[in-house]
């Protein structure tokens, strides 16, 4: 029976991704969604969509039984189930079939034998994988440490701690088994040696259902973030470094792995390696991995479109896919690195990243997105803070980073915070451009961390941005003046005085506001702040256009300004620095501004003149950074806490983060329960601090 009609029981970019590969083999497809993500791109590129009603995932994308009905429902005969979510469930990927319907993924039987760690390390022993064994966290010793604790059903990072401290254990086995009940619906974790700034190599494999088993190259996952991999590669720098046989032995025992299970379909053999070309496994995710875009573009393998031929009966043909070149993936969160990697949510107000490529690959060199969001998408605190991922192809590595870096810092991204500038600086990095990457080079006490995690563009930059954004507003200021008696609006006939405006880099504060003044002149303006730069014109629209760099259109269609809404593209500033000519684009959605040109993007916050003494919070408040759910809460009022003590918990885009004391002093206030949700901002408590008037 041929394939007619595909339901990814998924959301976001990887349901895009999957409906791509379908629309270009003429299947039919079925998009379900979830309240919150009813306008989301993934809805509206299938051909039909069922609501899934409810807002978490427990609601919808975890009810398996939800996804079959609708599938029937819709006339879908194949399931995919993309990654995360249902995509290791056994049980679902067997009711799929019980129902008569296509499952696209391997069988449940390999499924249910990867699915818990614990028991894949010991098949895979015995298979001769070489295996990390694991340790029973109850009869742990000094001499074990550092242990990882990880979730046996899990991953993407999700319920994983590195223990240092034996006494911290027992704590950080109860965090971790939470956060993997609430993100797997299964609290069972384990503990393994942490092996410290090892490599995350991992192999892609394809098995048909006729005992062939391909190993399509393998990929370097292991600049990572609370263990979630953020850069990904192909090939990996560790195994060309090492040369000899690293990657036929790989290969080999990936396919072990694969053959030791039956597989079928699409996996990843994951394994960790140190820097003598040892390996471990680690563990075979049985599903599509996010970072598959870097072997198709390296192979020339349209991953999706091979899970569909296998499912539908066909046999892997020909040899195993050469690789060529080499691909770099970034992944782009809505989270502030510089906060401790808080999530973000908010209004995606105008989103633009370049690429020149489609979905089976690049013929030429250049940069591919698998995008989730477009302008006007909500993302919500349900989900992942994923909002894309950005791929470039080129003959080698350092072609591919730069490529990869400048279609980033030139990408308009209005919204919330984004890890945008850490990925740029983490591209142009010397280390990582000369391949010495490992799983601690985002450790925070990594050399070199505190400017990965800064702002891409310099203190010269972020002023000339606030410049730009003053002279965008006086002229938008102007345009919707009065006009009186043929006057124009900001005439004077004798000299005004300085004008002023304050602004605040994002991630900042407003003890770091940057003052701009400025005041019209005769020909121009004066900036007596700015001696070496000339106004050149400010004019509306959103087109670029400036000696060297090719004119280019800011796609937003929600602007906003203080005085009201308006449609429009906001407003042009060209600058002469010191005969250098920069234009810049200014869009302003209430008091977030954000400044774009070649090569720049600056996001900033107008600073009000005037106060309102309602919003200022009570000194010791200790605020919202996120918003989310109260999960547990450790102290009540009239407590005295420490500095650094943890006294909240909060979860957040299926991740678990602590507030802790900023001071020493007691809870006069506590302001939530537990289960309460949260607006970023919200008082959670409020310390007063030693020797302090209440």
């Amino acid at each position: 029976m041929s394939i007619i009609s595909v339901l990814v029981a998924n959301r976001g970019e990887i349901a895009c991704r999957v409906f791509a590969t379908c629309r270009r083999m003429g299947l039919s497809t079925v998009a379900v969604f979830s309240d919150p993500d009813a306008g989301m791109p993934h809805v509206r590129a299938a051909d039909v969509a069922v609501r899934l009603p409810g807002e978490t995932s427990a609601e919808t994308y975890l009810r398996g039984e939800a996804i079959i009905a609708a599938a029937i429902a819709a006339g879908a005969d194949a399931i995919h189930p993309g990654y995360g979510f249902l995509s290791e469930n056994a049980a679902f990927a067997q009711a799929v079939i019980d129902a008569g319907l296509v499952w696209i993924g391997p069988p449940p039987a390999a499924i249910e034998a990867m699915g818990a760690k614990v028991n894949a390390k010991a098949l895979m022993d015995r298979a001769g994988v070489p295996v990390l064994g694991s340790i029973d966290p109850a009869s742990a010793t000094e001499a074990d440490l550092p242990l990882l604790i990880k979730a046996s059903a899990g991953g993407g990072g999700r319920g994983m701690r590195i223990v240092r401290d034996l006494a911290d254990l027992p704590a950080q086995v109860e965090a971790a088994a939470r956060e993997a009940q609430s993100a797997f619906g299964d609290s069972t974790v384990f503990c393994e040696p942490y092996v410290e700034r090892g490599h995350h190599i991992e192999v892609q494999v394809l098995a048909d259902t006729y005992g062939a088993v391909w190993a399509v190259g393998e990929r370097d996952c292991s600049i990572q973030r609370r263990h979630q991999k953020v850069v990904e590669e192909a090939p990996a720098p560790l195994v060309d470094r090492v040369g000899g046989d690293l990657r036929d032995r790989l290969y080999a025992a990936a396919r072990d792995a694969a053959k030791a299970i039956d597989y079928v379909g699409a996996g990843t053999v994951e394994f960790l390696a140190d820097e003598q070309g040892r390996f471990y496994f680690l563990e075979t995710n049985t599903r599509l991995q996010v970072e598959h875009p870097v072997t198709e573009l390296t192979t020339g393998t349209d991953l999706v479109e091979w899970q569909l031929r296998i499912a539908d009966g066909e046999a892997l043909d020909g040899e195993e896919p050469a690789s060529s070149g080499h691909a770099i993936e970034v992944r782009l969160y809505a989270e502030d690195p510089a906060a401790d990697w808080q999530p973000q949510s908010g209004t995606v107000h105008a989103v633009d990243i370049r690429s020149d490529a489609v979905f089976s690959g690049l013929t030429r060199p250049g940069v591919r997105v698998d995008a989730g969001i477009d302008s006007g998408s909500q993302i919500s605190t349900f989900y992942d803070p994923m909002l894309a991922k950005v791929i470039s192809w080129a003959p080698d590595r350092r072609r591919a980073a730069a490529m990869l870096a400048r279609a980033l810092s030139d990408a308009t991204l209005h919204g919330p915070v984004t890890n945008r500038d850490l990925l740029v600086n983490i591209l142009r990095d010397k280390n990582f451009l000369d391949g010495r990457t490992d799983t601690g080079f985002l450790d925070s006490s990594a050399a070199g961390y505190a400017a990965l995690v800064a702002p891409a563009a310099g203190d010269d930059e972020v002023r000339l941005a606030a410049l730009a954004a003053a002279l965008a507003d006086a002229a938008a200021n102007r345009a919707s003046a009065p006009v009186q008696g043929g006057v124009p609006g900001g005439w004077r006939n004798l000299a005004s005085g300085y004008q002023t405006k304050k602004y605040a880099a994002v991630g900042g504060s407003d003890s770091d506001e940057i003052i701009v003044r400025y005041r019209p002149a005769r020909h121009g303006y004066e900036l007596p702040d700015h001696p070496r730069v000339r106004v050149v014109d400010v004019r509306e629209g959103g087109d670029i256009g400036s000696p060297g760099f090719e004119a280019r259109r800011l796609r937003s269609s929600h602007l906003n300004r203080r005085r009201g809404s308006a449609q429009g593209d906001g407003y042009v500033v060209s600058l002469d620095v010191d005969g250098v000519l920069r234009a810049l684009s200014v869009v302003q959605y209430g008091d977030s501004v954000y400044v774009d040109g070649p090569g720049i993007a600056v996001a900033l916050r107008a600073v009000p003149r005037f106060i309102d003494p309602s919003a200022v919070q009570k000194p010791g408040s200790l605020l919202a950074p996120m918003p989310g759910s109260v999960i547990r809460i450790a102290v009540a009022e009239g407590d005295r806490v420490t500095a650094g003590q943890p006294l909240i918990w909060l979860e957040a885009m299926k991740m678990e983060h602590t507030i802790s004391a900023p001071a020493d002093g007691v809870v006069e206030t506590l302001a939530v329960t537990e289960g309460q949700q949260l607006s970023v901002g919200d008082v959670l408590a409020v310390i007063t601090e030693e020797g302090a008037q209440a």
